[in-house]
């Protein structure tokens, strides 16, 4: 059964790649969940369910799991409340809103708190819920909107990270010099054992150490070991157990040295100062970095503007976007952002349209044109009505398909989450065996041997860097695709796409610009151009294919009434026009319907073989012309398909169109596979027919007879200059109409899945390798005995490796120099970092 819901989560405690499977688990228990992916990099669960899935049934789970939704409050100024019931009506309409918590509206203040799982909603859904209500809701001058409150909890992040590595150093730099600077330096060692003594230095570095862990190292304690109380221990419990073994034997040997054997009585405070230090170093640096993963997501909000003038009785108001509802006519000034979607009712202007098209050639606007949220408005006043507001517009689309792209979980993803499901489990059970091995079988002192050893174990294989491998990639890839406007609607795509073997093509659209023109028109004796193409053009008027069209444009207005129009799937149409019976299509239609269509027939592959399209019209069961239209192809497509061939793909098209024109088209463009003359459902079969030639398939379409083969292709890729039907079908969009946006997609398919290769190779291979060193393997042949400092660093500088090769994906660059970046020049200019 598919998904009816889509629900996004922010969530809190999750640390390692085993949080993430323990809060998936959780998730996925729930009565109704179909599918969940929880991303570390994101700190984000993406859930697929059925409809009106209760969102409290989620955060209940995702709370006795230990990772909690992020929640927060807003405030709101409403207008129009003057009474009681005003007061009910508005908390209703607030409380209605999925993913509120609690509301409550003050009549006194004229304001409302709202409470809301943050990812869920947002602050601009509760103002526009309220107004939609009839009191105008307004955020409060203190408050931030939903991008604002994430930018500003990541900044947070980073500052209170950043001060509790500043106070645990400053804490733990006397204890590293005093212990570790002895052992290196005897004269220290010397200084401080007749100027201090031991014993007071053993207790001044308890004091210094206890201050560090119960102060920026605390949550490492109330997380982990409530972690190990579940039966669900993470990264922070083997961080706990570590220090609290390091520190519990520091402390025997401090104030009861009797207890332990003679000659075991050394301390460690320094090895569990230090490793607070140093994993807290490496949180702010992933902090920090994941903050730049972000940067596309964040550069695409900055396109959306706060406010624009809505012209209420005759008067431009300055209005919060989160005001604007559908019908508002909005007023745009020349250079401003076009704030929502809308039709332009009065002006004239040129608008750079880059952003969705690719385009760098500002388009004519007048009268009847759409307009898009976040393209820019040229030297011209325009005045439009709102079609679309809020999530609706195409540009929230594009954030939103951006966001579960990167939120996404690739098939590559299960095996890191079957090893992570036992890997800290298993790291506990090493280090407890490697502590009784050193004390059963090593030298003296065996216990302090095997105290190291232990610590060393548990320290270095904190899973962090397996989790982050991932969904790091993932997410600077698909920002990045974004910015080269490609759009990932389902995140298996990214992987699937560096597989196929072949790439399949529409040809109306795809490989030419879909913007036919009417070349030939031979009419039949006793037929003349001046009567028959009026009744074609009049019988064509309801449909939307682009050859339609160009019959309509050549005939001009004023067209007759057509009725009883029924499309033919593959053929063409029939019609009456005039009380005359038409029919309009391909050879293939005149020959079911039984016409002859006698000489016309060789006129007919002339015109095929010259690469234009014919057609043939009846009028009441009479063949009456052979039409001719010429479609030219788009400039980037023979690029496109030569970089295809250089990447050892084959190429396809699969077409409706006459055999004879599409092999002369083929062959012009160095196609290798043709299918013509193909019905909707057969380019379905003969889809299945390529992969079993050829393997993986995909198929780039852009109309609605082409979405079943965009749903069967393994990786379909539509145009985004097309129909909705087929957008929704694809598993990839490409924002504008340039086939060379194909070959980016490979591009950032590729570059992403050899960057997640090399990050799960350091990370697997960073484990495999260095815990046996670090439970001391090497040390009966001469090798070190790695000490749990030094492992803590290994560990966060492992983390850091893989965010810093993934961001390396930010400085891809498209395949093809003259293919255009649709996003990059709006983005460019409007930097949101």
């Amino acid at each position: 059964m598919s998904a009816n819901t889509h629900i996004t989560l922010q969530l809190s405690g999750l640390n390692c790649a085993s949080c993430v499977g323990r809060a998936e688990r959780a998730l996925a228990a729930v009565d109704g969940v179909e599918q969940v992916s929880v991303n570390l990099a994101t700190s984000t669960a993406q859930v697929d369910g059925k409809q009106n899935l209760p969102l409290d049934h989620l955060t209940n789970a995702l709370a006795d799991a230990g990772y909690p939704a992020v929640e927060t409050q807003t405030s709101l100024r409403i207008e129009n409340l003057s009474c009681a019931s005003c007061v009910g009506r508005a908390e209703r309409a607030l409380q209605a809103v999925p993913g509120v918590i609690s509301a409550s509206v003050n009549l006194a203040s004229q304001s409302a708190e709202v409470g809301y799982v943050v990812g869920a909603t947002s602050a601009g859904d509760l103002a526009r819920a309220v107004t939609a209500a009839g009191y105008p809701g307004h955020f409060r001058d203190d408050a931030l909107d939903e991008q604002a409150q994430t930018d500003q909890h990541r900044d947070d992040e980073i500052q209170q990270l950043g001060r509790q590595v500043l106070i645990a150093g400053i804490l733990t730099l006397p204890v590293f010099l005093i212990e570790m600077g002895g052992h290196m330096i005897p004269a220290l060692h010397h200084w401080v054992a007749a100027n201090i003594g031991m014993q007071n230095s053993y207790l001044l570095q308890f004091v210094l150490t206890s201050a560090v862990l119960m102060g920026p190292g605390r949550a490492f304690y109330s997380k982990g070991f409530a972690a190990l109380l579940r039966a669900a221990p993470d990264m922070n419990s083997l961080v706990a157990l570590g220090t609290s073994a390091a520190y519990g034997f520091s402390l025997v040997s401090t104030f009861v040295p009797a207890m332990l054997p003679a000659g075991t009585a050394n301390v460690y405070y320094e090895a569990a100062a230090v490793i607070v230090v140093l994993i807290l170093l490496g949180r702010w640096l992933e902090a920090r970095a994941k903050g730049r993963t972000g940067a596309a997501i964040r550069k695409l909000v900055g396109l959306q503007v706060p406010s624009a003038l809505v012209v209420k009785d005759g008067k431009a108001v300055e209005t919060a976007i989160e005001q604007i509802s559908v019908n508002d006519l909005i007023r745009t000034r020349p250079g401003e952002r076009i704030a929502v979607d809308g039709e332009i009712t009065s002006g004239q202007s040129y608008v750079d349209e880059s952003m969705i098209t690719g385009e760098p050639i500002p388009v004519a606007k007048s009268a009847g044109d759409p307009v898009t949220a976040g393209t820019v408005n040229g030297n011209g006043g325009l005045e439009f009505r709102a079609t679309r507001v809020g999530r609706d517009t195409l540009l929230a689309q594009i954030i939103q398909m951006v966001e579960q792209a990167q939120g996404a979980k690739l098939p590559v993803q299960g095996l890191v989450d079957r090893i992570t499901l036992w890997f800290v489990p298993a790291v506990i059970a090493a280090a407890a065996l490697t502590i009784l091995t050193w004390f059963l079988f090593g030298p003296d002192p065996a216990l302090s041997f095997a105290l190291v050893a232990g610590v060393s174990v548990l320290i270095i294989a904190c899973p962090c860097a397996m989790g982050l491998a991932t969904p790091t990639s993932i997410m600077v890839g698909t920002g990045r695709a974004a910015e080269m406007g490609v759009l990932f609607r389902k995140g298996d795509a990214l992987q699937q796409l560096q597989e196929i073997k072949l790439v399949a093509l529409d040809k109306t659209g795809t490989l030419t610009k879909g913007q036919p023109s009417l070349t030939t028109f031979t009419c039949a004796p006793g037929f003349t151009r001046e009567t028959v193409l009026p009744l074609v053009a009049a019988a064509e008027t309801q449909s939307e294919h682009p050859i339609a069209q160009a019959l309509v444009a050549a005939a001009g207005p004023d067209l007759a009434q057509a009725s009883n129009v029924e499309a033919i799937p593959g053929y063409g149409l029939r019609a009456d026009v005039g009380g005359l019976a038409l029919l309009v299509g391909a050879d293939r239609l005149m020959q079911r319907e039984g016409i002859e269509i006698g000489a016309l027939a060789e006129t007919g592959a002339e015109l095929a073989k010259r690469g234009e399209t014919p057609l043939y019209a009846a009028i009441d069961g009479k063949i009456a012309a052979v039409i001719a239209v010429s479609d030219p192809i788009k400039q980037g497509t023979r690029a496109a398909i030569q970089a295809f061939h250089q990447q050892g793909l084959k190429v396809a098209m699969i077409t409706g169109d006459n055999a004879a024109t599409a092999a002369v088209i083929a062959a012009d463009l160095g196609i290798d596979a043709v299918k013509a003359e193909c019905l909707p459902g057969q380019k379905v079969e003969v889809l299945e027919q390529l992969k079993s030639e050829h393997g993986a398939v995909g198929f780039v379409g852009d109309g609605i007879n082409d979405a079943p083969a965009l749903a069967t292709a393994e990786v379909g890729i539509a145009i985004g200059t097309g129909t909705d039907v087929a957008i929704e079908a694809a598993d990839v969009v490409l924002m504008s109409g340039d086939l060379r946006g194909v070959v980016n997609a490979l591009t950032v398919s590729r570059a992403t899945m050899r960057n997640i290769r090399q990050n799960l190779v350091w990370a697997f291979g960073y484990n495999v390798l260095l815990i046996p060193v670090a439970a001391g393997v090497l040390y009966p042949f001469g090798g070190p005995l790695l000490s749990p400092a030094l492992a803590a660093g290994a560990m966060a500088l492992s983390s850091v490796f893989v965010l810093s090769n993934a961001l390396r994906l930010r400085r891809l660059r498209p395949a093809l120099a003259e293919a255009p970046s649709t996003l990059d020049a709006a983005l460019v200019a409007n930097p949101a970092e």
